[in-house]
């Protein structure tokens, strides 16, 4: 059994790896790598709006539609794609931006995918579309743009029939798919403004030449 003050005092002695004032020939300077600190995926929007779109459709697949329908893998693997590939996306903007922005198109595409899935639940079954300026389009709009969390949608969905269930994940999808256009462009931008990883390599190794042939 080991003794708590001994635990506590073996803590207090240990050392970081790398000190603290380290000298700056060691440590990243991030402004001057071609690697940029990735953001947290968890923060953005269209991400937040995709989970909750990925739990809609689970409970959606699972409550509604029968059991070994191969509609249900579809769906899911959809919705699933439309949320990790922003993860993934995310991730790779590390790097490359260009990895970044074809992994984030993927999620827009796969997102589209499953918006036709619902609109064909609705017309081979016979059900009501909701006109894009009825008043439930209008309601729903007023919804997503101010609740991105998918807990505030369940509690919804859970007491609501599967048309309408189907009606809100078609406005939300839009809405993401509409943010989402947004966000490529802005990657786009950044993409064409600074270029690839080939070309910010290129730059640095030419301003180290530079700087080393001024020292």
């Amino acid at each position: 059994m080991h003794h708590p003050l001994r635990a506590l005092k073996a803590l207090k002695a240990l050392k970081p790896l790398m000190p603290l004032k380290e000298s700056s020939k060691t440590l990243i300077n991030m402004k001057n790598s071609i690697f940029t600190t990735p953001g947290n995926y968890r923060n953005l929007i269209v991400y937040q709006k995709a989970e909750a779109i990925f739990d809609i459709t689970c409970y959606f697949c699972n409550t509604y539609l029968r059991r070994g329908d191969r509609t249900i893998g579809q769906m899911e693997q959809a919705a699933r794609s439309g949320k990790q590939n922003i993860v993934e996306g995310s991730a790779a903007s590390v790097a490359s931006k260009q990895s970044e922005i074809f992994l984030k198109n993927v999620a827009k595409a796969s997102m589209l995918e499953l918006l036709t899935d619902y609109e064909d639940f609705l017309r081979t079954r016979g059900f009501r579309k909701w006109e894009d300026d009825s008043e439930e389009v209008q309601a729903m709009r007023k919804l997503c743009r101010t609740h991105n969390d998918s807990a505030f949608y369940m509690d919804i969905v859970k007491t609501r029939p599967p048309e309408t269930i189907a009606n809100m994940a078609i406005c939300m999808i839009k809405q993401n798919d509409y943010l989402m256009f947004r966000m490529l462009k802005s990657l786009e931008k950044k993409f064409l403004s600074e270029g690839g990883l080939r070309e910010q390599m290129t730059r640095m190794r030419q301003q180290n030449r530079q700087k080393e042939g001024r020292s």
